[in-house]
């Protein structure tokens, strides 16, 4: 085992997670603790690296530099080339240990709104550090999740980026309405997903709010099961989801998923006419991490 060079942190709304790294960027050891909407971070990052050398400096993103975290990190603007995102770092010592916080990014979208992220920056940095090809031409990125994020890279500067409410609107109907109630878990290779996709596409005139009872109407008809639910309303918002960027971003060719197997097994189905390349979305925060040490503090 090599020798410890930094601490990489990927410091979300609701979970952190902490890696021990070295100069290649191999994972020594993990630590995990609450996000940074419970507060104190100060306390909870010194918490979960007790034990770590506490002369290793540490590179943060997420939602650690937002109003809610340690220290509020003021975002970059697009288009901003990826290879420069350090250089927006908030750089300060606590307890001695040398800490750097990435900026987010913003920009007006599509639709002419403004609109942020914090910590998808930072894992496209690193999915253009896994792949090299990836910083070449035009490249539509998304990256599901809670507020999934459809991004545009244009010879590896994000030029413009649109956020969906696509996971939390899916959370909250599943679990506090009466349309997916125990209703299972969303399964790609589902039958009723299929037709939730499929209802989608087809209906796009009525819109996802007429479409959504249809959740329950069709359980009442007999026509999905009850533990299929989840599955039929996960095909409505993300086929929704697509469809919106398919006439965002006019889709021409591949799309690149950044997230886990699961949301990946989703979002590839309705994809699969354009093609699509899946990275891991811890893999490639670690990577973008990486980058930005080797920015900020590697000899």
């Amino acid at each position: 085992m090599t020798n410890p060079a930094f601490i990489g942190g990927d410091w979300g709304t609701s979970r952190l997670r902490l890696f021990l790294c070295d100069e290649a960027g191999r994972v020594q050891a993990r630590a995990e603790g609450p996000g940074a909407a419970a507060g104190d971070c100060a306390r909870v990052f010194a918490e979960a690296t007790a034990q770590w050398d506490s002369k290793l400096p540490a590179i943060l993103s997420g939602m650690v530099g937002s109003t809610i975290g340690w220290r509020e990190v003021p975002y970059l603007k697009s288009p901003l080339p990826l290879e420069q995102l350090a250089s927006g770092a908030l750089r300060f010592e606590a307890e001695g240990r040398q800490i750097a916080i990435l900026p987010g990014l913003s920009c007006r979208n599509k639709s002419g709104m403004p609109d942020v992220m914090r910590g998808e920056e930072t894992q496209l940095a690193g999915a253009l550090r896994l792949g090299r090809s990836l910083g070449r031409g035009r490249r539509l990125f998304c990256l599901p999740g809670t507020h999934a994020k459809w991004v545009e890279v244009v010879d590896g500067a994000v030029t413009q980026f649109q956020t969906a409410l696509s996971g939390e609107l899916f959370d909250l109907l599943a679990k506090h309405s009466v349309l997916a109630r125990d209703g299972g878990t969303a399964q790609a290779d589902s039958p009723a997903f299929q037709q939730g996709l499929k209802a989608a596409r087809e209906h796009r005139e009525a819109g996802l709010l007429h479409l959504l009872f249809s959740t329950r109407s069709r359980q009442l008809a007999g026509e999905i099961a009850k533990d299929q639910a989840a599955s039929y309303l996960s095909g409505l918002i993300i086929g929704e989801d697509v469809a919106a960027a398919e006439a965002l971003f006019h889709l021409d060719g591949p799309v690149t998923l950044i997230c886990t197997p699961a949301l990946a097994a989703l979002y590839q189905v309705p994809l699969s006419q354009y093609g699509a390349l899946v990275l891991d979305g811890e893999e490639t925060a670690r990577a973008g991490l990486l980058s930005a040490y080797r920015s900020l503090f590697a000899a």
